[in-house]
């Protein structure tokens, strides 16, 4: 298994339970298992073309090489104050539920006994269920190359803070296995969009520019003239913490949007906006940005561009690379196995499926399809013809992964190929009710956001009266 988040977890646990594989290991390139989850004090600085670095291999493995430069895109997106935004009752997984705490920040603006969990609890609850696992996973550890030779996949891994003669060294290594899980999420690369000007205005002022991946407080932005870019969940969080803060108005910039959001996107002090066309330095004042949207307006003093625009793919060490053009997945059944060899499978890349749930369905059918067990895949024809009929049904892009709204169809086809295990235990059956529960955290939001506005117009309305 490549990568310790949860659905890599996921992975190694359910490997683990049909007790038939002689060797089992997980990868992963932290100190700590939790993925996502773990929180960086310090963010990943900017980059108008982020990516995850693809190292040149050593002449000698196994052997030693100076450290490599830290792969920045590792750094996660987590904040001191964010909470989960799945219902917890759907997104646990099916053995073990969440512990039902909730932060002071979610009663406040959600109600007592929400559905949101605290990322630490998240945190904890993901290291829970690996630590039966530890003697697996291999920690600090980046997988750098996964390639076929013959019948066998070689990984090709850099361990960092190995210790020579007194100094830290990255000391390399291949290993031999017969499958590969690949695990590594979808939250590490920001999905930065290609606007003019980007890149010369950013090397001038770089302290301009963010992804919502770097965001740790709201302070920052407090009487800052302010643009967010985006228009689903990251945007609608981001517009509800600083709206009230920034300097009027707050921009928010979007090519098109989530109408579920819409109570966010509309709440006061908020500006709509088409797509920013042109970026460049306020010939004014160069402390500022000045912007040209789509329509021909702009908008002449911003301080920072926060790009909630989430993330793109990227498996910079499998061979060849199954990444397309239009930042999809390309030649993986039901996004798992891939079509050519099914020896080579990919937990935990899709959209809207109600994490970790999905994660735990995927694992278990991957572990009992190793091991010979369930109900098999189709033709390698008939898979290639389910690719075919999915791009015409969601398209080329990334929305090719997203599973809502058919979760019942995607969780019974998992829970076939998953069939029995060694001792005769089926996953649970897919519950209409999971989805609800699922998009509980959502509906308490837009009741939040909805009230937000309220108040805020009667307020103005009340000092307007005083005045």
């Amino acid at each position: 298994m490549i990568g310790g988040g949860p659905s890599g977890i996921s992975a190694v646990k359910a490997l683990s339970e049909e007790n038939i594989f002689s060797t089992i290991r997980l990868f992963e390139r932290r100190g700590r298992v939790g993925g996502t989850w773990l929180y960086d004090p310090d963010p990943e600085p900017f980059s108008p073309s982020p990516d995850q670095p693809r190292h040149e291999l050593p002449l000698k493995i196994p052997g030693t090489t100076a450290p490599k430069v830290e792969n920045m895109t590792a750094r996660t997106g987590i904040y001191p104050g964010l909470d989960s935004n799945v219902g917890a009752e759907a997104m646990a997984f099916t053995y073990k539920p969440f512990p039902t705490d909730n932060s002071a920040d979610s009663i406040l603006r959600l109600g007592k006994n929400n559905a949101t969990r605290p990322w630490q609890v998240v945190a904890h609850y993901l290291e829970e269920i690996a630590e039966p696992f530890a003697h697996l996973i291999s920690l600090n550890t980046h997988v750098e190359r996964v390639r076929k030779t013959g019948k066998k996949w070689i990984l090709t891994l850099r361990k960092t803070e190995f210790q020579y003669r007194g100094e830290k060294r990255d000391y390399w290594w291949n290993e031999e296995f017969d499958a590969v899980v690949v695990a590594t999420g979808h939250y590490s690369v920001p999905n930065i969009p290609q606007i003019e000007g980007l890149k010369e205005t950013w090397e001038t002022l770089p302290n301009a520019f963010e992804h919502s991946k770097a965001y740790r407080s709201p302070e920052r932005y407090v009487n800052k003239v302010v643009v967010v870019v985006g228009g689903n969940v990251s945007a609608s969080d981001s517009v509800s913490d600083f709206h009230a803060t920034v300097a009027p108005p707050l921009y928010l910039s979007q090519r098109g949007h989530n109408e579920v959001l819409n109570a966010a996107f509309n709440l006061p002090n908020v500006a709509l906006k088409p797509q920013i066309t042109h970026i460049s330095q306020n010939p004014t004042d160069s402390s500022k940005l000045k912007l040209r949207f789509a329509d021909g307006s702009e908008a002449d003093s911003v301080d920072i561009i926060h790009f909630a625009t989430g993330y793109r793919l990227s498996y910079p060490f499998l061979e060849p690379n199954p990444v397309t053009p239009n930042g999809r997945l390309g030649g993986f059944y039901q996004h798992v196995f891939n079509i050519k060899d099914s020896s080579l499978t990919v937990v935990g890349q899709v959209k809207a499926a109600i994490s970790f749930r999905v994660y735990e369905y995927q694992a278990v059918a991957v572990a009992r399809y190793f091991a010979g067990r369930g109900g098999g895949l189709p033709s390698p024809k008939e898979q290639d013809q389910w690719e075919v009929k999915r791009l015409q049904y969601k398209g080329p892009s990334s929305l090719f992964h997203e599973i809502k709204p058919d979760f019942g169809e995607y969780f019974r086809f998992l829970r076939d190929v998953a069939g029995k295990g060694e001792n005769g235990k089926e996953l649970p059956d897919w519950k209409d009710e999971w989805a609800a529960k699922g998009f509980a955290v959502l509906e308490r939001k837009v009741e939040w956001w909805q009230k937000m506005k309220e108040d805020e117009e009667r307020s103005k309305v009340q000092i307007r009266a005083k005045l």
